[in-house]
C-alpha cells in the first residue's frame, strides 16, 4: 500500500523545488539526482548504477501462437500467474500507416484461416486493424518469456489504459475513426466498424478474446483508466488539448459491458475551467483543491468526435491532453503532457467523496488538485505514463523531444533519473511494477520493446 502523505509530500515538494537545485542543462540533470547512469554497451537503454535489463519482448520476432510480435508497444499492467510467474498485458499503438508493424507481417498479407473472425474490424478482408494487445508470461526466477500471444485484434491505435481490481486490463483505443472506405495518401483503407472505444481482455485469457467495445464508457480518444476499487467506477483521461476527466459509473461493478453512466468532471464556480495555465494570469494554482462535481453526459457514443465540446459547454473542466492516470493511495493522479505555462507538463490528483458516486456525494465533494507543473529548469518534461514504485516515489515515463527519460520524484522534491533512451527518439511508456515490487517493466515504443528492470531499488528509497 503506497502512502497517501508520502506522496502527497512527494509530489508537492518537486512543484516547489527551486531551479537551482534541480540544475539548468537537461544531460547535467540527468546526472546529478542519484546515481549516475550507466552507458548501455547494447544501446537500448541507459540505466542507473545496480540496475540491469532483460528484454521480454521485441518487436517482430515469432510469438507463441505463430504470429509475429507487433510494434509500438505502449500501456501495459502486470499481474500475478500461478509458481510466481507474471502475466503482462500489453498494448500496441497501430493504425493503417504503421501496417507493415502488425502481427501479420509487412503489410497486409492472408491471415492464418480464421484468424480475421476473431478482429474487431476485418476492414472488409482487405486491410484489418492491426492494433490490440498482447498477451505475455514471463517467468522472472529464470528471466525467460515463456508464452506471448495475441490477445485482442482488430482495434486500432490502443494507446494506454489501466488495470482492474478483477485482474483484467482496460485496452483504450485514442482514435476517432468511422465505418466506411477512405483513401489517406491514397493508399485505400476500408473499416468495418467505428473505432473510439474501450475493450477488457481478462489477465488469464489463453489467446484472442471476443473483442467487444464497452460503448457506455464513451467514444472519444482515450487515453488511460484507473478503477475506484471501493465502487467499481473508472477515472478516465482524453488526449486531446481540450479533453476532460470522465468517470463511468457501472450499472453492475465489476462488470462493465452491463451499461452505466459517463460523466465529466467540473470544478464548482468555475464553468469550463480551463486547467492548462497556458495565458499570464493563472487559472489553476498550485497546491489549492478546488471541489469538484460530476456533469451527466448523453449521446457517449457520437457520430461527431463532439463529446468534449458539449461536456465544456455543459460545464466541464478541460485539461491540455491527458495521458498518465494512475492509483495512489486515497486518490489518483493524472499528467497533462503538455499543460503549464512552459508547455511541458502538469500534475493533477483527484481525491474522490466518501460518497463517490452516490446521492451522497454532493455533502462531501470531491477534490481537483493541481501538484506540480514541469519548466524549462525542471528534469522532467512532458509527463506521460506514470505509476507509483512501492517505496512511495511517483516514477514517470517521459514523451519529449529528445532524451526521453523514465524520472523518479522523491518526497524532498528532488528528481532522479532511472532511465535513459539516447538510442533513438522513441519515447518510453507502460511503466508498472510486478505484483512483488521487485521487477519494473518498460516499453520502448518504437519500433516496440518491452523490458523487465531489476537490481537495486533500494538505493531510492529512503
Amino acid at each position: 500500500m503506497i502512502d497517501r502523505r508520502r506522496f502527497l509530500q512527494c509530489i508537492v515538494a518537486a512543484a516547489t523545488t527551486p531551479v537551482a537545485l534541480q540544475g539548468s542543462a537537461r544531460a547535467a540533470m540527468r546526472d546529478s539526482r542519484g546515481p549516475l547512469l550507466e552507458a548501455d554497451p547494447q544501446r537500448v537503454l541507459d540505466l542507473a548504477a545496480g540496475l540491469e535489463y532483460r528484454v521480454v519482448s521485441r518487436f517482430g520476432d515469432e510469438m507463441s501462437d505463430g504470429l509475429l510480435v507487433p510494434g509500438a508497444h505502449d500501456g501495459m499492467a502486470a499481474f500475478p500467474a500461478a509458481d510466481g510467474r507474471i502475466v503482462l498485458v500489453c498494448n500496441h499503438e497501430l493504425d493503417f500507416n504503421r501496417a507493415d508493424m502488425s502481427a501479420l507481417g509487412p503489410g497486409y498479407p492472408s491471415a492464418k484461416e480464421g484468424l480475421l473472425d476473431r478482429f474487431y474490424d476485418r476492414g472488409g478482408g482487405v486491410t484489418p486493424a492491426v492494433g490490440g494487445t498482447t498477451t505475455i508470461v514471463y517467468n522472472p526466477a529464470a528471466g525467460e518469456t515463456e508464452r506471448q500471444y495475441l490477445s485482442l485484434a482488430g482495434t486500432e491505435m490502443n494507446c494506454a489504459g489501466g488495470p482492474t481490481p478483477w485482474a483484467s486490463w482496460l485496452s483504450c483505443e485514442e482514435c476517432f475513426t468511422d465505418a466506411g472506405e477512405t483513401r489517406p495518401l491514397g493508399e485505400r483503407v476500408i473499416r468495418d466498424q467505428r473505432h473510439g472505444y474501450v475493450f477488457e481482455i481478462p489477465a488469464d485469457a489463453a489467446g484472442l478474446v471476443e473483442p467487444v467495445p464497452i460503448r457506455a464508457m464513451g467514444r472519444f480518444e482515450h487515453e488511460a483508466c484507473a478503477v475506484h476499487a471501493a465502487s467499481g467506477i473508472v477515472y478516465m483521461t482524453e488526449d486531446r488539448h481540450h479533453g476532460l476527466f470522465y468517470r463511468y459509473i457501472p450499472d453492475v461493478p465489476g462488470r462493465l459491458s452491463a451499461g452505466g453512466r459517463l460523466q465529466a468532471l467540473a470544478v464548482a464556480g468555475q464553468s469550463a475551467l480551463a486547467t492548462h495555465n497556458w495565458t499570464a494570469g493563472r487559472d489553476v494554482p498550485l497546491r489549492r483543491p478546488l471541489e469538484t462535481y460530476w456533469i451527466d453526459l448523453d449521446n457517449v457514443d457520437p457520430d461527431k468526435n463532439d463529446l468534449r465540446l458539449r461536456g465544456a459547454e455543459l460545464g466541464a473542466a478541460m485539461f491540455a491532453r491527458g495521458e498518465g492516470l494512475c492509483h495512489a493511495g486515497d486518490r489518483f493522479a493524472f499528467t497533462c503532457t503538455i499543460g503549464g505555462p512552459a508547455r511541458l507538463g502538469q500534475v493533477f490528483t483527484y481525491l474522490p467523496s466518501p460518497h463517490e458516486g452516490s446521492a451522497r456525494e454532493k455533502d462531501v465533494p470531491g477534490a481537483l488538485e493541481l501538484i506540480a507543473e514541469s519548466g524549462h529548469g525542471s528534469l522532467l518534461h512532458n509527463a506521460d505514463n506514470l505509476t507509483m514504485a512501492p517505496w512511495g516515489d511517483l516514477i514517470v515515463c517521459e514523451d519529449t523531444a529528445e532524451n526521453c527519460g523514465l524520472v523518479g520524484i522523491r518526497p524532498d522534491g528532488s528528481q532522479y533519473a532511472i532511465a535513459n533512451n539516447p538510442y533513438s527518439t522513441s519515447e518510453l511508456a507502460g511503466v508498472c511494477f510486478a505484483p512483488d515490487g521487485d521487477t519494473l517493466f518498460l516499453n520502448i515504443q518504437y519500433p516496440g520493446t518491452t523490458l523487465a528492470i531489476t537490481g537495486d531499488w533500494a538505493q531510492f528509497g529512503d
